[in-house]
């Protein structure tokens, strides 16, 4: 399963905490608000993150996760 990396941007209010503590320096904040009127986080080099899970543990609002993304499998008749 390949894992999914995703920040829900109306959950984020902006805080910064990921963006400081990501090891590779792939997140930013976003110049755009959310309908709660934040600022988010983003993935501004998602080439660069390497699902440490950093930012996750350091989010206080649950706003960034990573999940395993489920195969879709094909039923074989």
């Amino acid at each position: 399963m390949k894992p999914k990396y995703q920040i829900n941007r109306n959950k984020c209010k902006g805080c910064a905490l990921c963006v400081t503590v990501c090891p590779k320096n792939v997140l930013e904040i976003s110049d755009e608000v959310n309908r709660k009127g934040y600022f988010p986080a983003y993935q501004a080099r998602p080439q660069d993150c390497i699902l440490c899970g950093t930012c996750c543990r350091m989010c206080p609002d649950v706003a960034v996760t990573i999940t395993a993304e489920e195969k879709k499998t094909e039923k074989v008749s």
